[in-house]
């Protein structure tokens, strides 16, 4: 029987051992995979190291950003520079307040990218970029209430980035949300939970980058990391520019360093419902390692 790219469900995953290495030499005998609890016959299991990229940085432009937004900007630009391929990879770059601001969607035009990021500023007193505000919701007849100064969408801003950038790429691309914030949410009008759901259906990963200012409400650390891990991403705290550098060039060997799996679920249902997904070690000099395996945690099937 030949398999459509529609009927099998895709799973990129990262093994590591206790010292956080990368492990690249598994095979598929070592692993099995289950979807709600039941075992599931993989047809493809291969190493993931050439696939076009589509990442949005999504970057918080609120006040509690302005001492720590050149430095996020710069490494953005390095990790930009090292690792979009222009020739098939996709950039986005989205800043956010009470909104998100599309300044410049997926492209390969690197200088387009670098334009887009260098005008990247705080909002303060109000964003001053050139790209309409978009939000998850709606207020009144097809517009956009102003949001109050010094607001911070998170968890719409993601959802804006997953379907109005990132689920309008190629679906053979690995789709990333990079998140420049602080992780302090205060005016979205969806809860974090959407957010996620929005981004696992897309199939995209968010890493997150925790960065803010003491002066403000400091870093929300629990929510960027539950945000990314139920994603199949990490989320990373730099306390200098330095460690925010090394957090770009982990995410780096991240998406260089996964494997694919693909399988046709044994249920055939088209019901729109969420159906969990555990990669588990089945070799037993590999399970003795512990290894760490990250993943997206499901998917919401299609509906007919």
């Amino acid at each position: 029987m030949i398999r459509t790219e529609t009927d099998l469900t895709n799973l990129l995953f990262t093994a590591t051992d206790r010292n956080n290495r990368y492990i690249t030499t598994l095979q598929q005998n070592d692993i099995r995979v289950l979807e709600d609890g039941a075992p599931q016959t993989i047809f493809t299991f291969q190493r993931e190291t050439d696939r076009p990229l589509a990442i949005a940085f999504v970057i918080d432009v609120s006040i509690s950003e302005e001492r720590t937004l050149p430095d996020e900007k710069s490494a953005a630009r390095t990790f930009i520079e090292n690792v979009i391929r222009s020739d098939r990879d996709q950039a986005a770059i989205i800043p956010f307040e009470g909104y998100a601001h599309i300044e410049q969607g997926l492209t390969r035009d690197m200088l387009s990218i670098y334009h887009a990021l260098e005008n990247v500023e705080v909002a303060f007193p109000a964003y001053n970029g050139t790209a309409p505000a978009l939000g998850a919701t709606i207020s009144g007849p097809g517009t956009l209430a102003p949001p109050k100064e010094g607001t911070t969408a998170i968890w719409e801003s993601i959802a804006v980035a997953c379907r109005n950038v990132l689920a309008r790429s190629l679906q053979q691309r690995r789709r990333a949300i990079i998140l420049l914030t602080d992780g302090q949410d205060t005016s979205s009008r969806i809860p974090r939970s959407t957010a996620i759901d929005t981004a696992i259906q897309s199939e995209t990963v968010i890493y997150a980058i925790g960065i803010g200012d003491k002066k403000y409400d400091g870093i929300n650390r629990k929510v960027l990391e539950e945000i990314t891990e139920k994603t199949g991403g990490r989320a990373f705290f730099p306390k200098k520019s330095t460690d925010m550098v090394s957090a770009f060039q982990e995410i780096e060997q991240e998406l260089r360093s996964q494997y694919l799996i693909a399988y046709s679920s044994t249920n055939k249902t088209h019901d729109g419902k969420f159906r969990s997904m555990k990669i588990e070690v089945t070799n037993p000099a590999l399970a003795k390692d512990k290894l760490n395996l990250r993943y997206r945690p499901g998917y919401f099937a299609k509906k007919n």
